[in-house]
């Protein structure tokens, strides 16, 4: 695929190297480039940076916890705080937390479980970008 047909650009936050390369591969098959941060500090920096050269992101997924840095539930409101139509999705493998029923409460427009499924990856992508 070439850069002229690529469909945007998603931003991954998530400590785990697999994880990220894994949801990399995903979505760069599904047509999107792809920026990965460790934590939500660097997820929030490379979201404004790239916001102010005039080439937001499309959508960002964040992982919900990050052990000892800051996690998608305390990095979404400041990534909606520089940019209110951000669309982030939260990912996590704990399906059942609070936050992952309760997403869109929390500022969130989607919820993506770990594992990612190509299959879930696209209908979450057509659901939230169209």
């Amino acid at each position: 695929m070439s850069e002229d047909d690529k469909k945007g650009t998603i931003l991954i936050m998530d400590d785990e190297d697999m994880v990220c390369e894994i949801a990399g591969q995903i979505f760069e098959y599904l047509g999107y480039d792809v920026v990965t941060t460790k934590d939500g500090a660097e997820a929030i920096s490379v979201y404004q940076e790239r916001l102010e050269q005039g080439m937001p992101f499309d959508m960002v997924v964040m992982d919900l916890n990050i052990p000892g840095g800051i996690g998608g539930k305390e990095a979404v409101k400041d990534i909606l705080a520089i940019d209110p139509n951000a669309k982030v999705v939260v990912s996590s493998g704990y399906s059942t937390d609070p936050l992952m029923i309760n997403y869109a409460e929390n500022g969130f427009s989607g919820v993506l479980a770990k594992p990612f499924e190509v299959a879930v990856v696209e209908t979450l992508l057509k659901d939230i970008l169209g």
